[in-house]
């Protein structure tokens, strides 16, 4: 088995260090992981994490803004709503809270 020596910001480790213990990995066991998805996926396709970033910066909140955009249009799709006009979608909902009310009552 091979050794691999790199040098990081003593900050940065510490602040691995502590995300990858709440993962339940140590940084032995993330980087082999690393290594492995490198080789499988062609690439660097990771994306572990235990919540939020600890320090989110403006791209990562377009990031996120993104994939929930993404995941809209999708389920637009799915559910037949994507071609609908707003008065159509408030109709909808208007429908739905009357039928939530009646259930209630």
């Amino acid at each position: 088995m091979a050794n691999v020596n790199i040098r990081v910001d003593d900050a940065l480790k510490k602040d691995t260090e502590n995300i990858l213990s709440a993962l339940g990995l140590s940084l032995s066991a993330a980087t082999n992981l690393f290594y492995r998805q490198v080789v499988r996926y062609g690439g660097i396709p990771l994306d572990l994490r235990v919540s939020a970033p600890l320090n989110p910066t403006r791209e990562d909140y377009l990031i996120i803004g993104r994939k929930i955009l993404r995941d809209l249009q999708e389920e637009s799709v799915k559910n037949g709503t994507d071609s609908m006009t707003m008065e159509e979608i408030d109709a909808m909902i208007a429908e739905s809270r009357r039928e939530r009310q009646a259930k209630k009552a």
